[in-house]
């Protein structure tokens, strides 16, 4: 290990973001009666420009007036690139109560773009004398985000959790797709005849969650646009959690029980877990630095991973 030892992300679940436009305040209750770990209310994308201001108030009430439970309650705000992220921010900060968590960046390039957020939000805690801190998610959806990964992952200790936004990243890249994540049809191998599908997003997934575990942020897998296709979003959703990703977007409320099932370890990979762990402490007992469980050879790399899965259970029920 390095002598700089990585710092541990959020404890918090974080299997499921539900997301819902600003615009749409009669789906808010719903949203926090869901199941979902993280409520994303939006003012960017999904509401129109002359919108915007009504939907800015929809969510200031609803911070207020809605119980929103244990679950993390996190707004998006606009690009940085608009006339409407600061007052996005000095709105919701200034007139909402405290119980907003989080601040969701879009499009952030680099890490200057992190610091402008946050002088922005601890000049109004100041002023305002919020005493809860609001921490930051930030989503790479630019060839430059994922350019400059690292130094956006380092850039804040507000910064809890970031996410990889498919769309605009395929569209920034020049990627020759309309879909949103999943498998695209023309980006296969040919083997024998025989067509393969790889996956696009992988490394660009991994160039994410390499950063996070570095500096102490969770990686998240972002939406899946075609919310009819169970098998798709299962699949993806599969793939990420096998990178290290501790959770996906929902864009419909039939994706949060997909998502709450691939991001909760299974019985079965707990036990597997404790029974790698036990199976250690008794070769530790002995004197051993390894062991054998179901005639593999475990150590001390299988006991982090397992250690791994056991947090991450007992988190969720706790």
């Amino acid at each position: 290990m390095s002598f700089r030892v990585q710092p541990s992300p959020p404890v918090r679940p974080n299997r499921c973001q539900l997301f819902g436009p600003g615009s749409r305040p009669a789906i808010f209750e719903k949203m926090a009666a869901s199941a979902a770990d993280v409520i994303n209310l939006d003012l960017e994308d999904s509401v129109a420009p002359d919108d915007k201001p009504q939907a800015r108030k929809n969510i200031i009430e609803a911070i207020d007036d809605i119980d929103w439970g244990t679950k993390t309650l996190s707004v998006r705000i606009n690009g940085l690139d608009t006339p409407f992220w600061y007052r996005d921010v000095v709105d919701v900060l200034e007139q909402a109560g405290d119980r907003i968590d989080q601040i969701m960046i879009p499009k952030v390039g680099n890490a200057a773009d992190i610091y402008a957020v946050d002088a922005l939000v601890t000049g109004i805690e100041a002023a305002k004398g919020r005493t809860k801190p609001i921490t930051l998610e930030v989503i790479i959806e630019t060839a430059a985000g994922i350019a400059h990964v690292e130094e956006i992952a380092a850039a804040s200790p507000r910064l809890a959790a970031m996410s990889l936004g498919a769309a605009d990243f395929a569209a920034s890249m020049g990627m020759q797709t309309t879909g949103i994540g999943g498998t695209q049809e023309n980006y296969y191998m040919i083997r024998e005849g025989q067509k393969y599908w790889p996956d696009p997003w992988h490394w660009a997934q991994t160039a994410i969650v390499a950063a996070c575990r570095t500096h102490g942020v969770l990686p998240v897998d972002g939406p899946f646009g075609d919310f009819s296709d169970d098998a798709g979003f299962e699949a993806q959703a599969r793939r990420s959690a096998t990178l290290g990703m501790v959770g996906k977007w929902a864009i419909h409320p039939k994706q949060v029980a997909l998502a709450n099932m691939v991001f909760t370890p299974s019985q079965e990979q707990i036990l597997e877990a404790r029974e790698i762990l036990a199976a250690m402490e008794e070769a530790k007992s002995s004197g051993a630095g390894a062991a054998v469980y179901k005639g593999r050879l475990v150590d001390l790399a299988s006991v982090r991973q397992a250690e791994v899965i056991v947090r991450q259970s007992e988190m969720i029920s706790g």
